[in-house]
């Protein structure tokens, strides 16, 4: 979830606010703790190490958590609703494409095979080694919208998906927000 920080953080810059307050947060060090280890996972998969890939839910949800620190001390209670109902939404949404496609998530990959991130044997290999629910799609493949489609390269996200990282961006810009105005009342502007 490393491009939807830097997103956020990109688009905070360009709102005007200053980003750099949010690495003073002792709570922004858990949740690049977090991120590290996601690239770490990454690059085992990268060199087909798939033996990981069965600790991804649990990471999934250790991460969301940590936000929890950000919520807390900067009340974000509204973006955290919000995002914790796209957080449901997302959830329930790739429920559905697997349910409908017999307890298998089908990906469609496209840029993956370009750089070299994925290819069809690699697919299977993680489903045998880690027990991977996910499967190539095909064209036996039910509600393809709601399946892993969208390629960023190096991973295939669902709309679930998607939805799921509005938890993020919603509590992230939450946070710079607050601080930047909080560093504005200090200033007395």
């Amino acid at each position: 979830m490393l491009e939807t920080v830097i997103l956020v953080l990109i688009y905070s810059k360009y709102k005007k606010y200053k980003i750099s307050p949010i690495f003073k947060q002792k709570e922004m060090y858990y949740i690049l703790g977090i991120e590290l280890i996601y690239i770490g996972i990454q690059i085992a998969l990268f060199k087909q190490h798939y033996e990981w890939i069965k600790y991804a839910g649990l990471l999934k949800s250790i991460y969301l958590c940590t936000y929890l620190g950000l919520i807390f001390r900067y009340e974000l209670y509204k973006e955290a609703l919000v995002g914790s109902g796209c957080v449901f939404l997302g959830g329930l949404c790739n429920d559905i494409a697997i349910k409908v496609n017999g307890g298998k998530m089908p990906v469609f990959p496209t840029l993956t095979y370009w750089t070299g991130y994925a290819s069809p044997e690699a697919f299977e290999k993680a489903r045998q080694v880690a027990n991977d629910f996910h499967i190539l799609g095909s064209d036996q493949t039910k509600l393809k919208w709601l399946t892993d489609w969208i390629d960023l390269g190096y991973s295939v996200l669902s709309i679930g998906d998607v939805l799921i990282r509005v938890f993020v961006v919603l509590v992230l810009y939450g946070a710079i927000k607050e601080i930047n105005s909080s560093l504005s009342q200090e200033k007395g502007i």
